[in-house]
Order: structure tokens, then C-alpha cells, then sequence
């Protein structure tokens, strides 16, 4: 036990698992490891010279103008996050790239985590939208104290500025409510295959609200995350339309996001020390007040007594399920907040396949941690949509290299 990482062993700590079941955490760690290494092939500072980073999908592009922006802000901007930098000697490059694989170990252990913790707790109380307040508002616990204690400078916003982000917010809470309802509806794998087709909404969204159109090249790499999802919907062995539904609401929500940052924030300098971090923490403030009432007028105030008799079946503790939805909320926010620091410092290469690495990391390890069975047609589908993922954030790459 000892030999785990701290996550996975307070995982195992809490909910009082079996010797089967620390079995399972351990290939969990082993596959992470495996799949940062698998990655790490691209991990050179030196391949970042001169390159740019892709968006990451999760969370809102950013399109502020600042001074000085730190490699957190810049895995949100367009414009990326490698600068030019002077030649290093072999230590000082061997030390970057090692930095660099850890958030990337550290980005795929909290995504991990948090599907594992996530699916536990919608196990135990068919509760999606108060368990998603609930980890949305966990991470007003990690960045108010940042803010109180002058550890993190504290953003000012007028109420135009406010005005201006709402919107975003509001997008924003889809992105994470839908992805929670479709993680309870059904397989945590499913819910995966179906938001790789976000691609294909982005597509659709950029063309039908910015007027923007792309090479076909581009298009044509929408065609296997069609059919791969297709595939892999057909053949799903736990497809509901309710957890389809979802991670299409999901999908929908975060192409918004993406069209709504542009068209209100590019270019445009929104309150004071609102970087990246800053700007995802303000978010979550405001979507934790959104989802509010939207969690009392969809689910009421079933989820006490429900959480009273879980607690009294004897499945768990006062404290144990409190800390499981804790977990949720902590490695929600936390895999967001290091994939800032992840994807600020590689080139958009290394960002597809890590990116894409990720999907199929949490995609086996829901497999393994809940035994979910998969068809092969489910599995022959989320490979060509994954692989279909990859290929359409490279030609977007070599679109943006051309302009």
C-alpha cells in the first residue's frame, strides 16, 4: 500500500476496499505511468522553439491581452505557450523534461481519478446534478484561500466584466453538468467515446456563429469520429439516450464556450490579474451560483436523505462518503488546474497525442477499475473516433501554422 501514490492510496483508505480492488489501483498507477511515457517522446523543450498550443478543450481559449502571461495562461491562449529560448546545457534540458512529464503524470492521475471518484459517488446517490454543485463548488476551497492569504493575486472585475463572462459561465456549467448526468446515465467508457465527437460540434458551431469555414482536409477528419462514435454507439453494451444526450449537451456546451470566448474576450482586456488560472477560478465561482438553483429545481433536497440512507445501509461512513465527494470536487479542479501547466509547455504535437493519450487512458482505466464489459464493436468504434480526434487536431494545426 505504501508504494502507491498518495491519491490512489487515500482512495483506498477511505472506502475501505478489498485486497481484489488494491489490485485494480495498482494497474491504475502502472497505466498512468505507461501512458506518460508514451507521450514523453515529445516532451523536449527543444521541440517547443517557435510553436504554438492548441486550446485545451476543457476549459474556455483566452484571448487576453497581458504583459507577461505565465505557462498557465498560454495552454489557453491562441497564441501558445513555447517562447524562443537560448540554448541549455544537457542537466538544464534533462531537468525541463522531466518537469514537464510529471504534470502530464500528475494531469492523466487527477483525470483519473476524478472519472473513478466521479462514478463512485454517482453509484451511490443517483443525485448528478447535486453532486455536480458539489464539485464545482470544491474548488472555491482550493483558490479562495490562494486569494485570501495573497498566495495567488485576487482578480478585479467590474460588473461590465461580469456581464461579459456570464455567458461563458453559463456554458461552462453545461460542459460540466452534462458530463456528470452522462457519467451517471452510463459507462464512464461510453460517456468518453461520445464526447470525442466534439470536434464535429466545434466544426459546426465555428461555421454557423463566426461564419468560419476550413479546408476539407479538416472536414475529412470528422468523418471516422462520426462513424467511429456511430459504431460504437450501436454496439455499446450499457447505451442509454439519456447518458448520449448528456455528453452531447456536453459537447455542445464547450463549442460554445470556445465561439463565445472569441467573439466577447479576443483581444480585449477584461479586469485585472485575470489569467488563466484566475479566469477558470472565477468560472467556477460563477457556475457553482448557477447550478444552485438549476440542482434545487431538478433534484430538490432528496440528496440529504438519500446520503442518510446510503450511510445507514452500511455501504459507508458519515465520513467516508463526505470525503468521496470531496475527492470528486478536489481532482476535478486540480486536473484542469495542471493542464494548464501541462499543455503551457509542449508544442501542439506533443498536445494532440497527450490529449488523445488521455482519452484512451480513462477509457481503459474505467474499464479495469469497474470491470465495465466493452464489445468489439464498441472498442473497433472508439479507436477510429479517437484516432479520428487525433487527426482532426493536427490538420487544425497545420491550418493555424498557415495563416
Amino acid at each position: 500500500l505504501a508504494s502507491l501514490p498518495p491519491l490512489l492510496r487515500l482512495h483506498f483508505i477511505q472506502s475501505n476496499v478489498s485486497i481484489d480492488n488494491m489490485a485494480i489501483i495498482k494497474k491504475l498507477a502502472v497505466l498512468t505511468i505507461v501512458a506518460t511515457g508514451a507521450s514523453a517522446f515529445a516532451f523536449s523543450p527543444r521541440a517547443n522553439v517557435g510553436s504554438n498550443v492548441k486550446t485545451f478543450n476543457s476549459v474556455p481559449p483566452v484571448g487576453l491581452k497581458q504583459v507577461a502571461k505565465p505557462a498557465t495562461s498560454l495552454a489557453l491562449s491562441s497564441t501558445g505557450g513555447a517562447a524562443a529560448v537560448a540554448e541549455e546545457d544537457n542537466g538544464a534540458n534533462l531537468a525541463d523534461t522531466l518537469k514537464t512529464a510529471s504534470y502530464f503524470a500528475l494531469w492523466y492521475l487527477f483525470n483519473i481519478g476524478y472519472n473513478i471518484y466521479n462514478k463512485q459517488a454517482l453509484n451511490a446517490l443517483a443525485f448528478p446534478w447535486t453532486i455536480a454543485t458539489i464539485q464545482m463548488a470544491t474548488g472555491i476551497l482550493y483558490f479562495a484561500p490562494l486569494w485570501a492569504l495573497g498566495l495567488r493575486k485576487a482578480p478585479k472585475l467590474s460588473m461590465d466584466d461580469l456581464k461579459t463572462l456570464f455567458p461563458i459561465a453559463l456554458c461552462h456549467t453545461g460542459v460540466h453538468v452534462g458530463a456528470v448526468v452522462a457519467l451517471g446515465a452510463g459507462a464512464v467508457s461510453f460517456a468518453h467515446i461520445v464526447k470525442a465527437s466534439e470536434p464535429v460540434v466545434t466544426c459546426a458551431a465555428n461555421a454557423l456563429l463566426l461564419g468560419e469555414t476550413l479546408p476539407l482536409k479538416v472536414y475529412a477528419t470528422l468523418l471516422p469520429i462520426i462513424g467511429g462514435v456511430g459504431i460504437a454507439s450501436m454496439k455499446e453494451l450499457s447505451f442509454t439516450y439519456l447518458a448520449l444526450a448528456a455528453a452531447m449537451l456536453s459537447n455542445v456546451s464547450s463549442s460554445l464556450r470556445g465561439v463565445l470566448s472569441k467573439k466577447t474576450m479576443s483581444g480585449k482586456q477584461i479586469g485585472e490579474n485575470l489569467d488563466a488560472q484566475n479566469l477558470y477560478a472565477v468560472l467556477t465561482a460563477m457556475s457553482t451560483l448557477i447550478l444552485i438553483p438549476m440542482m434545487l429545481a431538478a433534484e430538490g433536497t432528496g440528496f440529504i436523505p438519500a446520503f442518510k440512507a446510503a450511510v445507514a445501509s452500511g455501504s459507508f461512513t458519515n465520513k467516508s462518503l463526505s470525503t468521496l465527494l470531496l475527492l470528486g470536487g478536489a481532482t476535478y479542479y486540480l486536473y484542469n488546474e495542471v493542464a494548464f501547466l501541462a499543455l503551457g509547455r509542449v508544442n501542439p504535437v506533443t498536445h494532440a497525442v497527450g490529449n488523445t493519450i488521455k482519452r484512451v487512458v480513462i477509457i481503459v482505466a474505467s474499464v479495469i477499475a469497474f470491470k465495465t464489459p466493452m464489445s468489439t464493436g464498441s472498442i473497433v468504434g472508439s479507436s477510429i473516433a479517437i484516432f479520428g480526434t487525433l487527426l482532426y487536431s493536427l490538420a487544425m494545426n497545420g491550418v493555424k501554422k498557415s495563416k
